[in-house]
């Protein structure tokens, strides 16, 4: 018998609640739900128009306008008109300053890190306020099909966006009238809607290959007794059809008087789309696209677009190997490679997977379009509470810590950690009466915090004045299943305590992301020299200031020679800390650490004398 609920307030029907999966793409986005008579998920939206264009037509008097027909207006206005949006989720200028000549639309080049602007008709939007209207229509999309109120959702990302990639993209849903009730990485998606781990009995270690329209990223994953967990992830979230794209019209551009280039460009984009369907598409791959107006004749075979984007593909597979190597396994080592996104249909694509893995056949069973959305249907299921044997464990790409004395990079998480996790690790004061600590938080690979970036920062006030090392603080991350980073500090003996969600106004931009992985392991003997002589300059440092201390406090304890030799050592000490040379600097430390030691002696002597004092002991 079906279910009806009444507002007896307002004599209305109540439409039921719907949880439905969204894949929010560069170039496309969907939704999908699992329907509940069947217990298969399912793409909403009309024969033929699953898809919706990731674009937003923004018309003369601000109205937006998403899909198909915004599309429509790449051409017509391409200069209200906002595409690959996601592509600029959680960055600033700084970030894409070398990709926006290749957007029609203006993007704001502030002087500040903050999130990027793009102004259209004198008005200014973020790319979440974008992305929340490209949301917004898939929210309306699915409550027109099925009768049902969507208020909650499950949102896949790239595998490496960061921190604030992810958090943009909640903020995006958030603004779209929804409750993301996860944020999950597009490969642990689509591993859900294969149906992979679903049987109990099966363990599976699997390849998740995922080159969509902006973003590519690959995984590798166990799948065992329901718990999908997450061994590795490489990837480029400035690599995807679009770039394919892009080198077609660069290719195009070369045959062309330089006084077209320009206006060429804003038309040749949307060409180059349709020429890399076209010969991708053939059987032979042999089919020649051309096309020809008033300004110029192009054409494109699938040779030609094989050689120009050939090192675009090296990339992906370098990602791959590298992803591997992370996981510690070999290709021989996977059970079964899975293949998403629109741009996996190039051809070259799986013919470079299956050279690699040539024990298994590449899985390409699913709509490469559909696959990412159906797994964030099935998640939201589990969210639900329709099911409960499916467990996510997703990992963190890139190590978190805080900056300690001397620039330092102290790692509290590691990359490849499996999330959600939470890492607690004890600090104390550096100075006497120290009653303010400023807690930095940074994301990278490198020894120094100079070579990372900087996440956000804690001010934990309040400390109650104690001498330097006395205090305990204890500094908390906490990552939840989304990704995002919390972290609480409190000092144990008092109880202060501060927490922060870290929301960076900026996000790491592809070449960091890049550079800091391979510059850590090309850097790594030279991080590890640089470590070694920060940590004896800093302990140095503590250590003139503990004994200058104790001189001022304790100096009646010393003769006269004893208070020159410990001010010359001092001195000596402190003249080492501009050398280089760690080894000259820790000497240094422990020809003044000997000579001070009976001082400490003398001080514990006096201690005792003074608390015994008129203390009478009996003979025994």
């Amino acid at each position: 018998m079906a279910k009806i609920s009444i507002n007896i307030k307002s004599g209305t029907l109540e439409k039921e609640d719907l949880v439905v999966g969204i894949d929010l793409g560069t170039t496309n986005s969907i939704v999908a739900f699992v329907n509940p008579d069947t217990g298969k998920p399912e793409v909403l939206g009309k024969a033929g128009e699953l898809l919706v264009p990731s674009v937003v037509h923004i018309t003369h008097d601000g109205f937006p306008m998403v899909g198909n027909i915004a599309r429509q207006a790449l051409i017509t206005h391409p200069e209200s008109t906002i595409f690959s949006v996601k592509r600029l989720l959680g960055r600033s200028y700084k970030d894409v300053e070398a990709h926006a000549p290749y957007y029609t639309y203006r993007i704001l080049d502030e002087a500040d890190e903050k999130l990027v602007r793009i102004e259209v008709n004198g008005k200014y939007f973020t790319p979440i306020e974008l992305s929340a209207e490209i949301l917004s229509e898939l929210k309306r999309r699915a409550e027109s099909i099925t009768g049902k109120t969507v208020n909650r959702a499950v949102v896949t990302v790239p595998a490496y966006f960061n921190d604030s990639q992810r958090q943009a993209t909640r903020d995006a849903g958030k603004m779209a009238g929804l409750e993301v009730l996860r944020i999950v990485n597009e490969p642990t998606a689509a591993s859900l809607a294969y149906g992979l781990g679903l049987n109990s009995s099966e363990a599976k270690t699997i390849v998740v290959y995922d080159l969509g329209g902006g973003t590519f990223d690959v995984s590798v994953l166990r799948i065992e007794d329901g718990v999908f967990e997450v061994l590795s992830t490489q990837g480029d979230t400035y690599l995807g059809g679009d770039d394919f794209d892009r080198e077609i019209v660069n290719h195009w551009l070369k045959c062309l008087p330089e006084k077209l280039h320009l206006e060429a460009f804003k038309s040749l984009r949307l060409l180059a789309e349709e020429a890399k369907r076209q010969v991708c598409g053939g059987l032979l791959f042999e089919e020649m696209y051309t096309h020809s107006d008033e300004q110029f004749k192009l054409g494109l075979d699938y040779g030609s677009f094989e050689t120009i984007t050939l090192h675009l593909m090296d990339k992906t597979m370098h990602s791959l190997q590298m992803a591997l190597k992370d996981a510690k396994l070999t290709p021989d080592e996977i059970d079964e490679v899975v293949v998403v996104g629109g741009s996996t249909r190039m051809p070259f694509v799986k013919q470079r997977l299956a050279s690699l893995f040539g024990h298994i056949k590449v899985n390409d069973t699913l709509n490469p379009d559909e696959v990412v959305a159906l797994g964030a249907a099935v998640e939201a299921d589990v969210l639900a509470g329709n099911r409960s044997d499916i467990l996510l464990l997703d990992v963190t790409p890139l190590s978190l810590g805080i900056e300690t004395l001397g620039g330092l990079m102290d790692v509290l998480i590691p990359r490849n950690t499996k999330i959600p996790c939470k890492y607690v690790k004890s600090y104390t004061t550096s100075v006497d009466g120290q009653v303010n600590m400023g807690i930095n938080v940074y994301q990278g690979e490198r020894e120094l915090t100079a070579e990372n970036r900087k996440l956000g920062e804690l001010l934990l006030s309040g400390i109650p004045a104690m001498p330097a090392g006395l205090p305990k603080i204890e500094v908390a991350f906490l990552i939840n299943a989304d990704g995002i980073l919390t972290v609480e500090a409190k000092e144990l003996r008092s109880g202060v305590q501060q927490h922060i969600e870290i929301k960076p106004q900026y996000g790491l931009s592809d070449a960091d992301v890049e550079r800091m992985l391979l510059d850590s392991l090309s850097n790594a003997k030279e991080d590890v020299a640089k470590r070694m002589q920060v940590e004896a300059r800093t302990e140095a440092e503590q250590m003139i200031y503990t004994v200058t201390r104790f001189l001022e406090k304790n100096a009646v304890l010393l003769s006269d020679v004893e208070i020159k030799t410990t001010l010359e050592l001092c001195n000596a000490l402190k003249s080492t800390l501009t050398q280089l040379d760690k080894d000259t600097i820790l000497k240094g430390i422990d020809t003044l650490n000997e000579y001070t030691r009976p001082f400490a002696e003398r001080l514990m002597n006096k201690a005792v004398s003074s608390a015994l004092a008129g203390t009478h002991i009996d003979k025994i």
